[in-house]
């Protein structure tokens, strides 16, 4: 698998966790703000599951993409921010197609 294959990956799984965070935050004020519990007992465990497939993906990418620690770590914390995850989708497409562009040609 290459950068640009596991870049894919990465940015659905952005885009689809930070939807979730947005739905489980929603959920969160239900349940403690107006003690509606049923939303969140539902989305929560979604949301865990789909987040670890983000950390999975995010790995992958920045192993590929030779990434600090720090740098991977971050990434994976974008995904616990409301509309974090949304920028760093932004920001690490830029630099993986800014990382492209600028190596050399293999073949």
């Amino acid at each position: 698998m290459t950068v640009e294959s596991a870049l894919k990956p990465f940015r659905i799984l952005a885009y689809i966790v930070g939807t979730m965070l947005l739905v489980l935050s929603t959920c969160i004020v239900l349940r403690y703000g107006f003690g509606i519990e049923q939303p969140s007992k539902i989305v929560s465990p979604i949301h865990g599951f789909l987040y670890m497939l983000y950390l999975v993906a995010t790995m992958n990418l920045g192993m590929k993409a030779r990434w600090s620690w720090q740098y991977i770590v971050g990434v994976m914390l974008a995904g616990t921010v409301p509309f974090l995850s949304f920028v760093f989708e932004r920001k690490v497409t830029r630099r993986v197609e800014t990382e492209l562009a600028v190596a050399p040609a293999v073949g």
